[in-house]
């Protein structure tokens, strides 16, 4: 397909109605330009938006590289800001104000090497296998751009061994607790017999249609045999025998170099607002005092005559909550959102047309990962969303979390949120497929109150496991900050989550290691999910019987992911527009 980069001419004629100034036109090359350099130099990135026209190419991510993408980052940035924002088309205003925002917070990150820790649990080069669940195999030559770039793997994995020596050598390595876990990760590619391998996993089952299949399939063992198993063998002698050793015993970002302002600037980056730490540590004490009295209620609802924390310990352990078998558990959720899917109607005046599916994480990383996740759909339409669950250990896995959890990543969340932004006619790509992670999280957080809205969450267990998540959210705020902020121990951050929260101790210390690797990302969740709830509750306020929650909800996402402070302004104009 032709490269998914605006056309310049198809883009000012969207908005003919407008005068075209000189201006418009030369911002509307940068971004053009821009977004052109950002399929460029990732392929992968390219790949996964719909566009092959590098689907045999893995990104340049070595040192020179990336100083390189850094200083043409500063340069676009210098030249959109010499525009005149008041000679840009009233449209063109808010995606010059975009731009500009986007472009200086990753300016401010070009101080912290995080480029330099590049292991983690959650997926990464040990578990390379798994980018082929986000690439389109349709054709003979999909699947041979795939084994091409297979070929190409080993110089791939050499970059991030050359990174992490860097690493070593500026003292910036991942806390060694995590390490673990991706050691053993490493050992699931090294397999005797190459059909054996995760790699070979998508050539098992190409379909009849494909000429050459057999051609592929014996191709794609050599090049598993020759190329990629020794490739792991050789990552996992400098893992084990140099990475491993010399990764640290300490668990926070603060322990880094310059470790402080890194992660105050992680925070203002994943929250789009100018909170402290500090400030967020005591809003997630506040928010977990409120819900915990919310859980109470229900608690006294079931007549329960003990403690809360015995009340954790049922719902952890009682065998009523859990599924047998993974198949029972991927069941519930298909009906579960089968259900959901046409309860949102009432709550929304414009539904994506791209449809979702449900599919299992894969079982290699699901031990090490979390819950759930959502993988956006392709750009060009030739993948739909997917809602991906964990079925590892379904004991584990507590019933009164499905329905919560399929609204949060799926529908009237993740999914819907996502989808109808890619559908947006007339903004430019960037805002089209990137976003703020509190308005993307905080969305998909809010959506779970949306449960109530559409008759979820009868059962009061159901009610209980969707408190759970609020719970979650709140504990995130509260140990995010404790471990990368003030010091909390990995123990101690764990003890605090079972303390407050029914998730299961299997789902809690994947949490908190996802926190460990992942730092101030878990807390644009509850801080996106309060500005919504916020100006929801003011627009019901001084709107009153105006208020239309289909309204509302256009306004929120009528314009794809914003900054919080930019969504506010968005939702008073609504709100003024209104009266």
């Amino acid at each position: 397909m032709n490269r998914l980069v605006i056309s310049i001419l198809t883009f000012l004629v969207s908005f003919s109605v407008f005068a075209i100034s000189d201006e418009d036109k030369r911002f509307l090359e940068i971004v053009d330009s821009e977004w052109q350099r950002s399929i460029d130099e990732n392929p992968l990135f390219a790949s996964y938006m719909g566009d092959k026209s590098s689907n045999q190419d893995w990104p340049d991510i070595s040192e020179n590289a990336l100083r390189q993408r850094q200083e043409k980052t500063l340069k676009a940035l210098e030249d959109v800001k010499k525009l005149n924002p008041e000679k840009l088309s009233k449209e063109n205003r808010l995606n010059h104000r975009l731009f500009v925002y986007n472009y200086e917070r990753s300016v401010r990150g070009h101080q912290f090497d995080s480029h330099l820790l590049v292991f983690g649990q959650r997926g990464g080069i040990q578990l390379e296998h798994e980018t082929a669940e986000s690439l389109g195999f349709m054709t003979s030559q999909d699947y041979i751009d795939w084994i091409v770039r297979l070929e190409k793997l080993p110089n791939y994995i050499d970059q991030h061994i050359e990174l992490a020596r860097l690493g070593m050598e500026r003292d910036i390595t991942a806390p060694r607790i995590l390490m673990e876990r991706v050691a053993r990760q490493i050992e699931l590619q090294l397999v005797d017999d190459p059909k054996d391998s995760p790699f070979f996993n998508v050539f098992k089952i190409i379909p009849g249609t494909i000429d050459d299949k057999i051609a592929i399939q014996k191709r794609a063992l050599q090049v598993i045999s020759e190329a990629i198993i020794p490739a792991y063998s050789k990552f996992k002698d400098f893992f084990v025998e140099e990475y491993l050793p010399a990764s640290r015993a300490s668990i926070g970002v603060t322990d880094l170099p310059n470790g402080k302002a890194w992660y105050v600037n992680l925070a203002k980056y994943h929250t789009s607002t100018e909170l402290t730490p500090e400030e967020i540590h005591q809003i997630g004490l506040s928010e977990v005092k409120r819900i915990r009295s919310e859980m109470k209620r229900v608690m006294n609802d079931v007549d329960w005559d003990g403690s809360f924390d015995e009340f954790l310990t049922f719902l952890r352990t009682d065998s009523q909550f859990y599924f047998e078998t993974p198949e029972e558990l991927l069941q519930a959720y298909l009906a579960t959102s089968k259900e959901i899917d046409p309860k949102i109607v009432p709550l929304f005046k414009v539904l994506p047309r791209m449809p979702y599916g449900i599919k299992p994480i894969p079982a290699e990383s699901a031990p090490d990962t979390t819950t759930a996740y959502y993988m956006r759909p392709a750009a060009d339409g030739s993948r739909p969303g997917y809602y991906y669950v964990n079925l590892y250990k379904p004991e584990v896995r507590p019933k009164y979390e499905i329905e919560v959890l399929s609204v949060h990543e799926a529908v009237p969340g993740h999914h819907l949120q996502i989808a109808l932004a890619m559908e947006i006619e007339n903004i430019p790509n960037f805002r089209k497929y990137s976003g703020y992670t509190a308005y993307v999280e905080g969305w998909g957080l809010y959506s779970e109150s949306l449960g109530y809205d559409m008759g979820l969450y009868q059962d009061p267990y159901s009610e209980f496991g969707a408190l759970t998540y609020d719970m979650w959210r709140a504990v995130r705020l509260v140990v995010d900050t404790g471990m990368h902020y003030k010091g909390w121990s990995r123990d101690q951050a764990i003890e605090f989550f079972k303390e407050n929260a029914a998730k299961t101790e299997q789902d809690i210390v994947n949490e908190i290691d996802r926190y460990l690797i992942m730092p101030g990302q878990a807390l644009a969740y509850k801080i996106g999910q309060l500005k919504i709830t916020e100006l929801k509750s003011r627009s019901k306020e001084i709107l009153n019987d105006k208020f239309d929650i289909k309204e509302f909800h256009h306004v929120i996402l009528g314009e794809g992911a914003l900054p919080l402070d930019i969504l506010e302004e968005k939702v008073d104009e609504y709100i003024q527009n209104t009266q």
